[in-house]
């Protein structure tokens, strides 16, 4: 096969430079040489004319031979070159050939350098949308995870970084955090997708909720039990801006495309507040709270009554754990019937 034909299908197929492929394929012949003529001093050009890649041998140009490998005689080097003086060099055709292991050896080093371009590539586009959410189909599901193609290229994302239980069907539309672009692919990945942490669910706040892009609207604090329930704390720089319900829209609208992203996961967006025991009454949301009282700077006690109790507490103990985590507060939840003397039921401590 001429070169040009496979240059062309590489450039159809990796939409690579042509002169960069030309280089890349010298590189990987002359790797070939070296490797089976390796005392000779041999260099490479491609040779458009003959589409073909033309291999050539420096030599000293003496009197008379002593060695064939490096010396040509003054009279067979004036035969390719008219001018040329006793103890100059020549590059002399080569027209040894090279066995099949060579050619295996230049074609393991031409894959090599189009990856690195690719990978080059890859970085260079995506490094700058590191940390933002990005728009793929899922491609293909794995054992580890999902493999989803952003434009052209593909991309991961890690079971470890999906939402808990969520089925991604081949050809769904996701949003996804962009979480790491790599220099170099790791085990043949080089874009790491996330779905599962804060920083996804912040992105998908600020594209969804225009006041939150423009800091009318702060998030405070997201803590997240992913795909079972997040709490959003935010606060409003406006006196005219409810930041609960800029948040959740009329009708909740703005909050739905999200909670569509999430599946089945909840969101209790709460105000936030500095005075701590109103911020923990919210927190706890949505069980309905009798008082709270702060025992010190890291407790509080919680009344509720009884038929409030399985709310504040929620499944597996999520509802409660994300209140002590977005207070910064451990929990201690306390029968209403001892308020003098508390009688503690449930706590929740501060995960880091």
């Amino acid at each position: 096969m001429k070169l040009s034909l496979v240059i062309d299908e590489l450039i159809s197929e990796k939409g690579l430079d042509r002169t960069v492929l030309s280089g890349i394929m010298c590189e990987g012949i002359l790797a070939a040489y070296k490797k089976k003529y390796p005392d000779l001093d041999i260099s490479v050009e491609y040779n458009k004319k003959t589409d073909e890649i033309d291999a050539f041998v420096k030599k000293t140009v003496v009197s008379s031979v002593h060695d064939e490998n490096s010396q040509i005689s003054i009279r067979k080097a004036r035969a390719l070159k008219e001018d040329i003086a006793i103890d100059e060099t020549l590059n002399v055709p080569f027209t040894e050939k090279i066995g099949r292991i060579e050619i295996l050896k230049a074609k393991q080093i031409i894959a090599q350098k189009i990856r690195s371009i690719e990978a080059l590539t890859i970085y260079n586009e995506f490094k700058p949308k590191e940390g933002t959410i990005v728009y793929g189909v899922v491609y293909k599901n794995e054992h580890s995870g999902s493999i989803v193609k952003l434009g052209d290229t593909f991309a991961f994302l890690p079971k470890s970084l999906m939402i808990p239980e969520e089925k991604l069907s081949i050809g769904y539309s996701i949003r996804a955090l962009l979480k790491e672009v790599l220099a170099e692919p790791r085990h043949e990945n080089q874009l790491i997708l996330d779905r599962s942490s804060v920083d996804f669910l912040s992105g998908l706040f600020e594209i969804e909720i225009p006041e939150v892009f423009e800091k009318l609207v702060e998030i405070k604090k997201i803590v997240r039990a992913p795909g079972y329930k997040s709490k959003v704390a935010v606060i409003s720089h406006e006196k005219n801006i409810d930041p609960v319900g800029t948040c959740v829209g009329v009708g909740g609208a703005r909050i739905k495309p999200i909670l569509r992203e999430l599946g089945n996961e909840k969101i209790d967006i709460i105000e936030y507040s500095p005075d701590i025991e109103d911020f923990i009454r919210d927190a706890l949301k949505p069980a309905e709270i009798n008082r709270v009282q702060m025992t010190d700077d890291a407790n509080a006690n919680v009344w509720v009554d009884e038929d409030q109790r399985s709310f504040a507490i929620g499944k597996m103990g999520q509802n409660i754990s994300l209140a002590a985590q977005l207070t910064g507060v451990s929990i201690h939840l306390v029968k209403n019937e001892s308020i003098e003397l508390p009688k503690i039921e449930e706590s929740a401590e501060i995960i880091e």
